[in-house]
């Protein structure tokens, strides 16, 4: 099957915020469109709302009057479901309960033609369950769009257990058609980018639980050294606590509490208080009017270290051995196996952060990932209370000296961001071992609907392939409970390398 016709009416049921959304996408691709909602005039009232979007289309150039007028024309409000009846397709946005769908859905069966596409823009609930109070499944597909859907382009195409390959490729090529970028995804909870953005949040949560660092300290870690757009603290506030923590428990319940996609406490807290985030003007940062926002915990500027000594290569890290030089701190190159560490003049160590704490060692300060490390503009250090004061203030000089802000944390293994990327590589490693996507159908999907600097794969061919395990590895020893296990999908990914390449596994 290909794409529908742009002569075939798509019909949009539920006109809250996504509904209009996906409806102006229809529209503005050449499609009648009918606008359907439960309550009377809604339809009606989101019809005049999607025309204002219009008129503010024209108004920027990028619609032409013309084109506005026609697509004013093809938009209808509908009374009654009775006139979806000739829709070839037919996308829902109601309230995210199981029971209103699966009886939305039964109606529509007994209106709409045989063929009729049936889809669910559900972002939390299983396609299958919903397909599976319909006498025919084998036309229900999820269209999961994200908000705002006029301009975001990501849309997962989601094929449940009975749903028939020739109406998930009509709904997909429709979405291309659209002029959006879909990917192919199995029904799994949270589907592809609920699924793996997990830790993007849990982990920043879990830090916080931990002490290491307050939400102002690891948002700006995330943004200035991992290169994400919006740390987890202030993502969330936008977000909205109620709606980040009803997916993240929706994804755990879905999965049997799984402990890899445990809730966070403090989340449920500040849910508890009413603290929501931005709509309610407080959340984790106050927003309402005339508040401070929190400055990032930055250190007080120490004096570079006369000279570093390499031991290795520094892994993903190298290039700060040409960063050093570049400012004019002496480089001593020594030759070590399996060197990844910097020997200070106090001789302490400086090391990139591996999933082990400060504290078992005589005198490390660890240093966190960053995407780029010439761009980078700050950097985490984390140290134990054992560790020299002379070794910390030293490393901190030395990341000064390269132009980078310097936040010390707690001795927290794993640090922010090396331990936020390790766990979104497995998970992606994890879901497409289990058939959920295809490497590249991820890597897209996190990019476009999360906004990711890199997707889960190009993030672990950077890094290497060992990279994420052994940290994970690490990290597990320290904390047993499972959170942080390697799943097979990458234990396999990580010492099939070993293998090929000959090197010990």
């Amino acid at each position: 099957m290909t794409a529908l016709d742009l002569s075939s009416p798509v019909a949009v049921v539920g006109t809250g915020t996504m509904g209009q959304g996906i409806a102006q996408v229809a529209l503005v691709a050449g499609h009648p469109v009918r606008l359907y909602d439960t309550i009377p005039g809604r339809a009606r009232e989101a019809a005049d709302a999607i025309g204002a979007r219009l008129d503010r289309l024209v108004e920027k150039d990028r619609l032409t009057g013309a084109d506005r007028d026609a697509a004013r024309a093809r938009l209808l409000p509908a009374e009654d479901l009775s006139e979806l009846a000739d829709c070839a397709l037919v996308v829902e946005a109601v309230l995210e309960r199981l029971d209103v769908k699966q009886d939305l859905f039964r109606g529509l069966e007994d209106i709409v033609a045989d063929d009729c596409l049936l889809a669910t823009n559900t972002s939390s609930l299983s396609v299958t369950a919903i397909g599976g109070a319909l006498r025919s499944p084998g036309r229900f597909v999820g269209l999961h769009f994200f908000n705002p859907a006029p301009l975001l382009p990501l849309v997962e195409v989601v094929s449940g257990f009975a749903t028939d390959v020739t109406y998930a490729t009509r709904a997909y090529e429709t979405a291309r058609a659209w002029g959006k970028t879909p990917v192919a995804c199995a029904d799994t909870p949270g589907f592809i980018v609920n699924r793996i953005a997990r830790p993007f949040y849990a982990e920043a949560f879990a830090v916080y639980e931990a002490q290491g660092a307050d939400p102002a300290t690891i948002d700006a870690v995330l943004r200035e050294s991992g290169g994400f757009r919006m740390g987890a603290f202030e993502l969330t506030d936008l977000i909205g606590q109620d709606v980040n923590e009803s997916v993240t428990r929706s994804v755990w319940q879905s999965f049997f509490q799984d402990v890899r996609f445990t809730p966070s406490l403090a989340q449920r807290r500040l849910v508890e208080s009413g603290r929501l985030g931005r709509k309610t003007g407080h959340g984790w940062y106050d927003h309402r009017d005339g508040a401070e926002r929190p400055e990032p915990d930055t250190a007080e500027q120490r004096q570079p270290p006369a000279y570093v000594v390499a031991e290795g290569d520094l892994g993903p890290a190298g290039d700060l051995l040409a960063l050093m030089r570049e400012a004019g701190i002496p480089v001593r190159d020594e030759d070590e196996d399996n060197g990844t560490r910097l020997v200070l003049p106090s001789g302490g160590q400086l090391a990139l952060a591996d999933g082990q704490t400060s504290v078992e060692f005589r005198d490390v300060v660890y240093f966190d990932l960053a995407l780029d490390y010439r761009k980078a503009t700050r950097i985490a250090l984390s140290a134990s209370q054992d560790t020299s004061p002379q070794t910390l203030a030293e490393a901190v000089g030395l990341f000064q000296a390269l132009g980078k802000k310097v936040s010390v944390i707690g001795d927290v293994p794993g640090m922010i961001v090396a331990r936020t990327v390790a766990r979104i590589i497995d998970l992606a490693h994890d879901a497409v071992a289990k058939g959920v996507a295809t490497e590249e159908d991820v890597d897209t999907a996190m990019r476009l609907g999360v906004n990711y600097p890199l997707g889960p794969f190009e993030w672990s061919r950077r890094l290497g392939r060992y990279w994420a395990y052994a940290l994970l590895d690490d990290l597990h020893l320290r904390d047993p409970s499972g959170r942080y296990a390697p799943s097979l999908a990458l234990y396999r990914h990580a010492h099939a390398s070993d293998k090929r390449e000959g090197t010990a596994s």
